[in-house]
């Protein structure tokens, strides 16, 4: 059996094929994953993947395909490294990573990014290919790679992955260069991420397309140049096109015909007045128009012009085409100015040559070098493109470049009209002319495009004896033909006549080169015109080359010549690099043929053009050296000189280039052996000189020179030493000695800063560097290293800031330490004190900080090359001298630059940035070169402790700066874990100082706490978690630096178990970092950081007994953790790392339970992990994209905990302010103002100063709350809640006036007064209300298995809302039923929502009881301060009769009581309590009846109050009611409940039976009472309905079984009032005529229901209509919800739904009130704020006095029996308001019973005083408004109006308000004049004595105590009455839901004297939380 061996080389391959790994032990694989090989035998090996290593098997070998591998620690923990180039190994590890990222984008949508990063992928994998194939060149190879790496680069910025540090091509090792290289390698490839630097030279490429719709047909020419409108000049030659006659290219398949560049444009050349101009010539008949004839001769005409600014391409698309107008000149003659007119637009001068004409051209710009365009642009070159260059050089001219044009331009000409009446039509031939007189071919061009020629004929101007045709040649002659040659210009006139001849009249010509060989000079020529026949032969050019050709040059007594009128003007310009212009040039290079004019020559030579110079620059060298060598005596000064200025006009940019030029002929062509001493002779002359010298800047060329005179020096020397053998070497040197002390003498003069010697020493320094490399060619490194210390140790010590010269100094070092000089160890040694020594003294005054950052990096990088050499040592002593003379001042400067202001400019603080970067990573290197023997030296320097402390703080602070996100790039991580590298290895060898230093005696607080502060943000940073990187990065990083978090954990742990008793001094302080230490994901610290917790605990119990501090300190650390969004996804794992602090690891919980103090650490633990569950669902909802609904919803969670449970005040107010800016953002107005009052009611109207706090400034109480006041007033009047605006408002009012600002009280009046109109005057939406609940673990915890109610938005109804939810919740089912879902669905692992709508219960019933108040007042009482909300459900109860359904007709009526009433700070607020109760079907079809009649009440009331604007509402409700009537409507309810069996079955409903009774009779009366007001009021058009009412009314009345209305009916026919639907039998009637006034208000009712009330099958649905007047369709009326707004008995016969709103907003109640209304009304405005989770505040009300609550609703309870009078109900009371009770059985009304009586309007109540503290002493409780004192004269109201409390909330019409009995009398209270109370338990109902006893007047000194049954809410808008009080928040504006009927107002005295006290007593039942402390601290 053969055995498994190791394997020796075959360790690295890759997957060829998928393997199942089938086989027993078998390892499955993918095609293309890597493996590394263990062991093999008999084609199989063993190994494993390499991206999962745990996993090891088998698999066929035959799968694998071997790499060559290298391997590192072989054995059991080997690592492989492939062999192969380093870029192909990235681009596998990076597409790996992209891969999984790539898919990502998919899931995420995000197409863009996902299809661009395929393309970029698959493009890579190609690039790979070729690379691997390995067929490339070595040039397409490096292209490759590069490209590649631009596409790594790419997409790793793409995805937010690392920048890769790169040096050629190849990723770099960060431990094997020095920390200073990385980091110039990273800000390197940063830079180049960032900015490309503009190029300087830019090119326009020009592509002629063709001529658009011109009809000429004929050929045309066209010429393109670029013309700089500022100079009025042609900046570049011509380019020329051919077009054919249908105006297309003439050549279409030679592109370089059509396609131009024009290179070499400066940026200069890119401005506006820059154009390209295009000429166009036709080459035909001289006329356009002309007919053909037989003359075939062609003439070139004149036909259009286009121009178009360069600038104008800056900005279009690159690729454009673009049509460019063409113009056409007016007068012929002018054409040679019609560009200069188009670009002036003289328009008067030109016109469009046709409107469609234009010229079709590609134009684009581009930037670059040409080399580097030859290369992006290949297909463009390939393709060919012809070359148009710049008239003259460009603007940096190269050595090599080769060019001699010459440049022609025919200007005008003058000529005699030669016999002729008519001007001639003169055409010129132009001829080039060799030495023999042969005609030059080709060499005449137009232009570039086309070839050159051998002739050129010009443009023929019509009838034009002075032509100026502007027509520009190229003469491209060849150097050697120039001499000799000429150009011969011929004048033919062309006839129009005849056979259209051309007869010559005339000849010009132009030598190009004069006799002494200088060229034809630039500029313009006139030229004499010779006279000839026109048969003459200019064959023979030797007979007119005698005679003159320019008038310029004619001798002076040659008058005929000049006497002529003819002339030929043209202009030359020469671009040559051979030929010259210039005699003086020329006389100096031919210096041996004058000798008596070389002085002359050489002092000329500095006026020469610098081009001249460059051209002939080597034979202008050799001029010189030759003349040194012959006279150097005479001559040597001015040799000198001149070789100054030849040097220095290199260093000129344009003439840069030619120092390689230079270069060359020193290395290669100078021959002056001898020059040598003659150099250094005049060179320490002039240095002598300085000193004395009045004027330096001659000398001071003479050093900027210094470079070049060295390399002379030097490379004559070894010419003279290769000849002589080494002669006079001694003397040699000494001369250089001689010469350095020269200049060191001149170096060591101390001057002011800005004299002429200290500028000449500058200069001197800057070009000394350059020197060193020469000097190196014949002396030692050591000597060299010699020169340069003592010249630099020369210079003046005394260091001025101010002085210039100090900062060349410093260049002056860098540019040694990057010399080769400095590479050099031997020489680094001796100079290394030199450069540390200016170093230092920069630094320490932090000046030229930038230059010092790069002196500083490259000595570092130096020492880190030579670490692996041999020359150990001296790097070590090296490293000693820098640490020992720079480390200090190096912590010293990162400290002063990062804690500058960053105000000054960007390009500033990008410097700055630089630099810290720069000086952070020298510092990284060089602590990086630490050993132990360095820092041992490094500690014992410190002469004292205090020093080192110093120290250990300082590079503490720093450490903690290098660690800022800010510090590197984001991308940065690899210069990041260096660095974390670099700190944790510094702090291991500095806590040890620490250690011995720092403790016991000795203990130092400040340096231990900078110790763990520096150790926790290091634990804690961004690039060290590394559950966030992929694993492949992770693997990377550990596998270099392992887990540096745990590392610096165990420090952590042991230098805090070294601290013993000092321990107490971070307790509480490092609770909170070491807290976020532990939230960091990482099992092995955790387990580290634990026991601290422990000890921390035990320490902190020891000392103080408890652990309030720590308490304190973990939940303000956890809400600042959250706030900063720490810890992302694992975040979610916070319990897992505070329950793991506390449960399962060596756990700490098991240690609690060990301790005495086991208790309050559980329930430290309890109240922390109730606050993360709330703080991380606050966390999650304010994720980006979440919805304002649910963000509000957590705040407020969070909010309420953190007032009721953790009485954190400050954290209270900030979510506060967070919750007020999310209901801004969502447009909650109402509830932002509510949110704000939180924050209001915790101040005071006092003057204490208020600090700082958010967006507050600091300012005092008064205005701080001022300033919250009119915010919150201002919030109020955008939400609409304007009652609510105008008790702040008055609030307001009152402070200004207690102050006497009677300026703002104005406004405030004003602004009041502006809010009363709103009310009146603009339209308010009603809201609907939903139930929601949320069932499922997977809710939020704020949410989780609770219900609540919302507020709906304007216009939503339930669809609307529903959908709002399910997008809120998207993963939410929404349940279809609303029965309590059971414990399945609680529990389940799913979100069930279940919504549906309520109908609000108002609990302000005042208001909506008075008569004549205006619907706009009234919505607002009914759909505000709602606690209570309800929701009835139809059911059949027992067998359905199928005759009858109402005898079976059940409801189930559910209440919702909420925990802080609607609207307040949210939208929503949780049920806190559900009644059930079911609601008989004898009381629904009270609750029915009841309903229209009082709808029908409500209508005659607007109708006789000329509420109403028409009739039909009401006609509409009559017909309703008496048409269902008539049809059985009633007689349904008869056959159901007044049948003998039902009154035999249901005793107990006696009274219910009566009462139904009561309201059919009272029905009818209001009825026939209807009609006789409908008759009063009916249109003429509507009688005959009217007429059909009353038979039908009839027939009901007959059908009711209705002869003559019952006495009690009769006695008290209608109330109609908004109030009582039922008066009871013994009431005194209010006798209302249909023409009479209002009645009294007695009892108000809620609308009745929105929609109908009862759910009928169709066979009975026309019965209930009878009944109730619903519509016939009613099978969903008892899924509707009852509601406020609309009516319940809306049908297609009835009132449309808003009948009860409809009246207009006109009826207002009188204004004289008594006094005790005003409160109730303004009270009544705003609601009760919300309550936190528990109700918090005492309840005065004592269990006896509150009516029991099963009693509301509860049917089996006595409702009012129409057989028992209310008196017998109510207990009697005297009273000072009461009635003669003897007269109480009289049926009448006093005088004025029969008047208008108004409802009371609530004048403001009296203030005592101006400070606002006396508010509080009146009660601010609403009431309701008693109709009895009025200023009518009293009457006896009916004595029998008031019930017992049992039935107060039992009739079911009231949406579960108060709703039998007539609110202003439902409580028998004390008398005015008795002052005295109801005994508790005295509201128990019980039978009462007859009705003769009752007085009817009523009291409410009970009032406080009977509103304060139920806990208020703490957020109330009345708190500010009386901010004192011991109770936390007093009452509120709304009322609480409660079992009692509303009670009466206070007496207006006792509103007055504010004598009214609150009963302290609480409610036993509600639990007392930690109450707020009333005052804020400074907030």
């Amino acid at each position: 059996m053969n055995m498994w061996i190791p394997t020796e080389h075959e360790k690295y391959g890759v997957v060829l094929a998928s393997f199942r790994g089938t086989v027993q032990h078998g390892l499955p694989l993918e095609i293309g994953d890597t493996v590394q090989i263990l062991e093999k035998c008999e084609g199989w090996y063993r190994g494993f993947i390499l991206k999962n290593p745990n996993a090891k098997g088998i698999f066929p070998s035959s799968y694998i395909h071997l790499k060559n591998a290298h391997i590192k620690n072989k054995g059991q923990f080997e690592t492989v490294i492939p062999v192969e180039d380093s870029v192909i190994t990235e681009m596998t590890s990076t597409l790996r990573d992209w891969g999984a990222m790539w898919k990502q984008l998919y899931v995420k949508n995000e197409g863009d990014l996902f299809h661009r990063l395929w393309h970029v992928m698959n493009e890579i994998l190609d690039l790979r290919r070729q690379v691997l194939v390995g067929h490339l060149t070595h040039d397409r190879m490096r292209d490759v790679k590069q490209h590649i790496t631009a596409r790594l680069d790419w997409g790793n910025e793409q995805l937010g992955l690392d920048l890769v540090p790169r040096r050629e091509f190849s990723m770099v090792d960060p431990d094997e260069i020095s920390v200073t290289e990385l980091y110039r390698l990273m800000e390197h490839r940063h830079r180049k991420k960032e900015t490309p630097a503009p190029a300087s030279t830019h090119h326009l490429f020009v592509h002629v397309k063709s001529l658009m719709n011109a009809n000429v047909g004929e050929e045309l020419e066209v010429f393109f140049h670029i013309y700089d409108g500022r100079e009025n000049r042609p900046l570049s030659e011509r380019f020329f096109v051919r077009l054919n006659k249908s105006g297309l290219p003439k050549s279409p398949e030679k592109t370089e015909r059509q396609c131009t560049l024009f290179v070499d444009l400066g940026s200069s050349d890119l401005r506006k007045d820059v154009y390209i101009v295009v000429h166009i010539v036709r080459i035909g008949r001289m006329g356009a128009g002309e007919k053909k004839n037989l003359c075939s001769v062609q003439y070139r005409r004149p036909f259009g012009c286009a121009v178009v600014s360069i600038a104008d391409l800056l900005t279009a698309d690159s690729k454009d085409d673009h049509l460019l107008k063409v113009y056409a000149c007016n007068t012929e003659s002018e054409w040679n100015l019609i560009h200069e007119n188009i670009i002036k637009k003289a328009n008067s001068r030109y016109n469009l040559s046709g409107s469609n004409t234009g010229l079709a051209v590609a134009l684009q710009l581009l930037h670059g070098d040409i080399d580097q365009l030859r290369r992006e642009y290949m297909v463009l070159f390939t393709r060919g493109v012809s070359i148009t260059r710049k008239l003259g050089f460009s603007d940096v001219i190269m050595p090599g470049e080769m060019r001699n044009d010459l440049y022609v331009t025919l200007e005008k000409g003058e000529f005699e009209k030669g016999g002729k009446s008519v001007a001639r039509n003169v055409e010129v031939t132009v001829y080039v002319l060799d030495i023999d007189g042969q005609i030059l071919k080709s060499y005449v061009a137009a232009g570039s495009g086309e070839p050159g020629g051998d002739e050129y004929h010009s443009l023929v101007l019509y009838h034009n004896n002075s032509p100026r045709w502007a027509e520009q040649l190229k003469l491209p002659i060849p150097v050697d033909m120039f001499r000799g040659s000429h150009v011969r210009f011929e004048f033919r006139h062309c006839s129009t006549k005849d056979k259209g001849e051309k007869k010559l009249f005339g000849y010009s010509f132009v030598p190009l080169m004069q006799e002494d060989g200088r060229t034809l000079p630039d500029g313009t020529h006139e030229l004499i015109i010779h006279k000839c026949e026109e048969n003459t032969s200019l064959a023979d050019s030797s007979r007119y080359l005698k005679l003159p050709f320019s008038k310029a040059n004619l001798p002076s007594n040659n008058q005929t010549l000049k006497g002529i009128k003819e002339s030929f003007w043209i202009t030359s310009f020469l671009c040559s690099t051979k030929l010259t212009q210039n005699g003086d040039m020329l006389d100096l290079l031919k210096w041996r043929a004058h000798p008596e004019r070389i002085n002359d020559s050489l002092s000329k030579l500095k006026e020469i053009d610098g081009s001249e110079i460059v051209k002939f620059l080597q034979d202008t060298l050799d001029t010189l050296f030759g003349i040194l060598d012959e006279s150097s005596q005479r001559y040597g000064l001015k040799v000198f000189d001149s070789l100054v200025h030849i040097i220095n006009l290199l260093q000129d940019s344009k003439f840069q280039h030619f120092k390689p030029v230079m270069d060359t002929y020193i290395e290669s062509h100078f021959a002056g052996a001898l020059s040598y001493r003659d150099l250094i002779k005049v060179l320490k002359w002039y240095v002598d000189r300085i000193v004395d010298a009045e004027h330096q800047d001659h000398i001071q060329q003479v050093l900027k020179a210094s470079e070049y005179i060295f390399k002379y020096i030097i490379q004559s020397r070894r010419l003279f030493s290769l000849a002589t053998g080494g002669q006079n070497e001694e003397e040699f040197r000494v001369c250089i000695h001689e010469l350095f002390m020269s200049i060191r003498f001149f170096l060591s003069q101390e001057n002011k800063g800005t004299t002429p010697v200290a500028q000449t020493q500058a200069v001197f320094l800057r070009t000394f560097p350059a020197v060193y490399g020469e000097l190196l060619k014949i002396f030692t490194v050591r000597e060299v290293a010699g020169f340069v210390r003592e010249t630099l140790g020369s210079l003046p010590t005394t260091v001025n800031a101010e002085c210039p010269l100090e900062a060349v100094k410093l260049q002056c070092i860098g540019k040694t330490v990057e010399s080769q000089l400095y590479i050099n160890p031997d020489s680094r040694c001796i100079l290394l004190p030199v450069v540390l020594r200016v170093l230092q003294a920069h630094m320490q005054e932090q000046r030229d900080l930038v230059m010092c950052a790069s002196i500083l990096t490259s000595m570092l990088s130096l020492i880190k090359k030579e670490e692996n050499g041999t020359v150990e040592p001296v790097v070590s002593e090296e490293v000693e001298l820098i640490v020992e003379s720079l480390l200090g001042v190096l912590l010293r400067t990162i400290l002063e630059i990062s804690n500058r202001p960053q105000s000054t400019g960007s390009a500033m603080r990008l410097q700055f940035q630089d630099v810290t970067g720069e000086f952070v990573a020298c510092l990284l290197a060089l602590l990086r070169q630490m050993t132990d023997k360095h820092y041992q030296k490094l500690l014992q320097a410190f002469s004292s402790k205090d020093d080192l402390r110093d120290f250990l703080l300082q590079i503490f602070t720093v450490f903690r700066i290098l660690i800022r996100p800010e510090m590197f790039p984001k991308d940065w991580t690899v210069m990041r874990l260096v660095t974390n590298n670099v700190i944790i290895t510094t702090v291991l060898y500095l806590s040890d100082a620490l250690r011995k230093n720092f403790l016991n005696d000795k203990f130092d607080y400040k340096v231990w706490d900078s110790y763990f502060y520096l150790s926790v943000i290091f634990i804690n940073q961004p690039c060290l978690q590394l559950e966030s990187f992929s694993p492949s990065k992770r693997k990377k990083i550990l596998e270099k630096y392992g887990d540096m978090r745990v590392m610096m954990g165990c420090e952590i742990f042991s230098m805090w178990q070294n601290l013993g008793e000092h321990k107490l001094n971070f307790i509480p302080a490092m609770i909170g970092p070491f807290l976020e230490v532990t939230l960091v994901p990482q099992p092995d610290l955790r387990n580290v950081m634990i026991p601290i917790f422990h000890d921390m605990m035990d320490w902190e119990q020891r000392r103080s007994g408890n652990f309030k501090q720590v308490e304190a300190r973990l939940i303000d650390k956890l809400d600042s953790l959250m706030s900063e969004g720490k810890g992302d996804e694992t975040y979610r794992e916070l319990f897992n790392s505070i329950i793991p602090l506390f449960g399962p690891y060596p756990s700490l919980l098991k240690k609690i339970e060990r301790e005495t103090w086991r208790e309050s650490g559980i329930s430290l633990i309890a109240t922390v992990t109730r606050l993360m569950e709330r703080l991380l669902d606050y966390r999650d909802c304010m994720k980006l994209g979440e919805v304002d609904g649910k963000k509000i919803g957590c705040t407020v969670s969070l909010l309420n905990f953190y007032k009721t449970e953790l009485n954190k005040e400050e954290m209270y107010i900030r979510y506060i302010h967070k919750l007020y800016d999310l209901h801004l953002k969502a447009q909650n107005y109402t509830e932002a103002s509510y949110t704000l009052l939180l924050y209001d009611e915790l101040l005071e109207w006092s003057d204490r100063p208020l600090r700082e706090f958010l967006n507050y400034p600091m300012q005092s109480e008064w205005q701080r709350k001022e300033y919250l006041h009119l915010t919150i007033v201002q919030n109020f009047d955008r939400g609409k809640c304007w009652e609510n605006g105008i008790i702040l408002c008055r609030e307001l009012a009152d402070q200004y006036e207690s102050y006497y600002d009677y300026r703002n009280l104005s406004k405030m009046r004003m602004m009041e007064a502006s809010l009363y109109d709103k009310i009146m005057d603009q339209q308010r939406l009603e809201p609907e209300f939903f139930r929601v609940g949320f069932y499922g673990k997977k809710f939020p915890f704020f949410l989780r298995n609770k219900e609540f109610v919302c507020r709906g938005h304007d216009y939503e109804r339930l669809e609307a809302f529903q959908q709002r939810m399910l997008n809120e919740f998207p993963h939410a089912i929404a349940m279809q039923h609303v029965n309590q879902p059971d414990q399945t669905i609680y529990q389940a692992d799913a979100q069930y929502l279940q919504i549906y709508a309520v109908t609000p219960i108002p609990e302000n019933q005042d208001v909506l009881q008075r008569d004549g108040v205006p619907d706009n007042i009234k919505s607002f009482y009914k759909f505000n301060h709602i606690w209570r909300f309800r929701y009835d459900r139809p059911f059949h109860k027992g067998t359905k009769d199928k005759e009858n359904e109402f005898k079976s007709l059940w409801v189930e009526r559910t209440t919702l009581t909420l925990v802080q009433s609607l609207p307040g700070i949210s939208r929503w607020f949780e049920v806190e309590k559900r009644e059930l109760v079911e609601v008989s079907p004898l009381e629904n079809a009270i609750e029915v009846i009841e309903n229209k009649n009082l709808q029908l009440r409500t209508l005659i009331t607007q109708c006789q109050s000329r509420q109403m604007q028409n009739i039909n509402p009401l006609t509409m409700c009559l017909n309703g009611v008496i048409d269902a009537a008539v049809n059985g409507g009633l007689a349904r309810y008869q056959e159901a409940f007044f049948v003998k069996d039902y009154i035999m079955n249901h005793p107990e409903d006696g009274e219910k039976i009566g009462r139904l009774r009561e309201l059919m009779f009272e029905q009818a009366h209001i009825l026939e009472y209807g009609l006789a007001v409908h008759e009063k009021f009916v249109p003429q058009d509507m009688r005959p309905l009217h007429k059909k009412l009353v038979d039908q009314f009839h027939l009901m009345k007959s059908s009711l079984g209705i002869q003559e209305f019952p006495a009690y009916v009769r006695a008290s026919p209608v109330h109609f009032t908004n109030g009582s639907p039922r008066p009871c039998r013994n009431s005194v009637p209010s006798i209302i005529s249909p023409e009479g006034g209002r009645t009294v208000a007695r009892r108000s009712y809620p609308a009745v229901n929105r929609y109908s009330s009862s759910s009928l099958s169709s066979q009975a649905s026309n019965e209930v209509s009878n009944i109730t007047g619903q519509s016939e369709s009613s099978d969903e009326v008892f899924n509707m919800q009852p509601s406020p707004s609309t009516s319940s008995l809306s049908s297609n016969h009835s009132a449309s739904p808003n009948v009860t709103s409809s009246a207009p907003s006109s009826a207002r109640g009188s204004p004289q009130m008594a006094e005790k209304h005003k409160h109730s009304r303004e009270n009544a405005c705003l609601s009760p704020r919300e309550r936190p989770v528990s109700a918090i505040f005492p309840n005065p009300l004592d269990p006896a006095q509150r009516a029991p609550p099963h009693q509301i609703g509860d049917t089996t309870l006595p409702r009012s029996d129409p057989n028992l009078s209310a008196p017998d109900k109510v207990r009697p009371t005297p009273s000072s308001w009461s009635l003669d009770s003897a007269k109480e059985g009289a049926p009448s009304f006093s005088d004025s019973a029969g008047k208008l009586l108004c409802p009371p309007v609530p004048p403001r109540p009296h203030y005592s005083g101006s400070s606002a503290k006396s508010m509080g002493s009146q009660s601010p409780v609403p009431t309701s408004r008693s109709p009895q004192k009025t200023i009518v004269p009293p009457f006896t109201p009916s004595p029998t109006e008031c019930q017992s409390t049992s039935l107060v909330s039992n009739s079911p019409v009231l949406s579960g308000s108060y709703s039998s009995g007539i609110s202003s009398l439902s409580r028998c209270s004390v008398s005015e004049a008795s002052g005295t109370e109801l005994p508790a338990g005295d509201h128990a109902p019980h039978p009462l004595p007859p009705p003769a006893t009752l007085p009817t007047s009523v009291s409410s000194s009970e009032e406080p105590i009977r509103r304060e049954n139920k806990t208020p809410p703490p957020y109330s808008v009345y708190e500010r009455n009386n901010p004192r009080r011991p109770v936390p928040l007093p009452h509120s504006l709304s009322i609480p839901p409660q079992t009692d009927a509303p009670a009466l107002p206070p007496k207006p005295h006792q509103l007055r004297t504010g004598s009214m006290k609150l009963d302290g007593t609480s409610d036993p039942r509600v639990p007392r939380p930690r109450p707020l402390p009333r005052k804020v601290s400074q907030l």
